[in-house]
């Protein structure tokens, strides 16, 4: 194991080609997972915002920005975790550390608990490394890059297993172990959704005595809260000089068995809400059905087709347009 999961014992070079695909494959996690949790809202998670290696797509300080920062800290602290669950890494193995003391009435710690300790170091070795200003920016990003950590660490399971004779529980022994990635997702949505705006000058941070109060101010607010220091844009309309595409054009859910209470509102928050009128379009799909498998070894499928109905937003005057050449088509068919 590394001392106190301490890189400064490996080069830069050697531990960069130890960690690198699972840092890339966490970043990617933490993209996945932005894109599942804002499918359905104004702003989407577009490529733009995810380029956190050069921050081309992140010159804003929102709310927005937080959130990204906070699931792409998170998805490489948890891969990094993981893998070293894995074994894939030689110098990291479980957190035995608690091993053997009490944890509760009625629970040890022991086992093998996941070794988050490992995984939010190198992440922040990795990730804190990619932000080097020192203004009230570069402060917010440090602090939502922390968020995001907290809340792999926030949302381990204890797993238990039970000891005693004859199958009695005298005893139990418990570790902790990472949740599904969606949980970690879950969470900083909610988080995202209770961010604290931070009232600095974006440039605030140029000098040694800015530096300090800027420490300061950040320093006052939970590591666990995403933060930000701007107004979020009007994600209804298209603005491309901050590259939004706007709700225009986007789909929505109208119908349909167990949707999430984000699906059920996207008509009315894409469209409605953006001023756009929902367009309802026909579309035929193609897919395998009727599968059926030979021996040996072949499953052949039939092509199967059936007609969606999927909505989109459109503006008002396109929508009326569409039904009157609707109509016209109706009356034209009457008529032969």
């Amino acid at each position: 194991k590394l001392s106190l999961y301490s890189l400064n014992a490996l080069s830069l070079q050697s531990a960069y080609l130890m960690y690198s695909s699972s840092v890339a494959a966490g970043a990617q996690s933490g993209i996945d997972e932005c894109k599942y949790q804002f499918a359905w809202d104004r702003w989407n998670c577009p490529e733009r915002a995810l380029q956190l290696s050069t921050h081309s797509g992140l010159r804003s300080a929102n709310r927005e920005t937080a959130f990204v920062h906070a699931i792409s800290s998170a998805g490489v602290m948890y891969t990094l975790t993981r893998n070293c669950s894995l074994g894939d890494f030689e110098n990291c193995g479980c957190d035995d550390t608690r091993n053997g003391q009490l944890g509760g009435q009625g629970w040890l710690w022991g086992g093998c608990s996941d070794n988050v300790g490992f995984g939010e170091a190198i992440s922040k070795q990795f990730v804190d490394a990619l932000e080097t200003g020192q203004d009230a920016r570069a402060a917010m990003n440090l602090h939502n890059n922390e968020a995001g950590r907290k809340a792999v660490k926030g949302t381990m399971k204890r797993t238990c297993k039970c000891h005693g004779v004859s199958g009695s529980c005298t005893t139990q022994t418990c570790w902790l172990q990472l949740p599904e990635f969606r949980e970690v997702g879950n969470y900083l949505k909610e988080k995202y959704h209770k961010a604290l705006k931070v009232d600095l000058l974006r440039g605030a941070g140029n000098s040694a005595a800015n530096r300090g109060a800027v420490a300061e101010t950040f320093s006052a607010i939970s590591k666990k809260e995403l933060v930000h220091l701007e107004d979020s844009p009007n994600y209804c309309l298209e603005n491309k000089t901050l590259g939004l595409q706007g709700t225009e054009g986007r789909e929505c859910i109208k119908k349909g068995k167990n949707l999430s209470k984000w699906e059920k509102r996207s008509c009315k928050r894409l469209c409605g809400e953006c001023g756009l009128a929902v367009d309802e379009q026909k579309a035929e799909m193609v897919s395998s059905c009727n599968c059926k498998f030979h021996w040996c070894c072949a499953v052949k499928c039939e092509q199967c087709r059936k007609t969606v109905t999927k909505y989109f937003c459109v503006k008002r005057e396109r929508r009326v347009k569409n039904e009157s050449t609707s109509r016209k088509n109706i009356r034209l068919k009457k008529k032969h």
